[in-house]
């Protein structure tokens, strides 16, 4: 199956950017759709971030809207989350994903990385 490793996270102060990155060991990975999770500590997975498999088409959460920006590099395998403007709400563990579809729910991802964790100071 295919190996997703995200790295980038750390902590940073509010109103900072971190770019996190999520490699693919999986030489198929352009036909994936690609995005993004997060889950805080006594809470939910969400959605995050969602970009096509030719990197066209994306779609965010409200929450993170303007803020973040996703992008990927098939020649490259990997994916990868910007975000700027940090709010001490978005401190997470960041989790990427892979599915054989364009969706937003997370039934629809069936590979997922470790995660990352993202700590934003106020």
């Amino acid at each position: 199956q295919v190996q997703l490793v995200e790295s980038g996270g750390g902590l940073v102060q509010a109103g900072g950017s971190l770019r996190l990155s999520c490699a693919a060991s999986e030489r198929t990975f352009s036909d994936y759709a690609m995005g993004w999770f997060r889950q805080a500590p006594g809470k939910e997975r969400e959605f995050v971030a969602v970009i096509s498999r030719n990197g066209i088409i994306t779609s965010y959460a409200d929450s993170v809207k303007g803020r973040f920006i996703i992008s990927r590099d098939n020649a490259k395998n990997t994916l990868y989350l910007q975000m700027n403007t940090l709010k001490p709400e978005d401190t997470a563990v960041y989790y990427c994903a892979g599915a054989g579809s364009y969706v937003t729910r997370e039934s629809g991802y069936g590979y997922w990385g470790q995660g990352t964790q993202v700590t934003v100071s106020s």
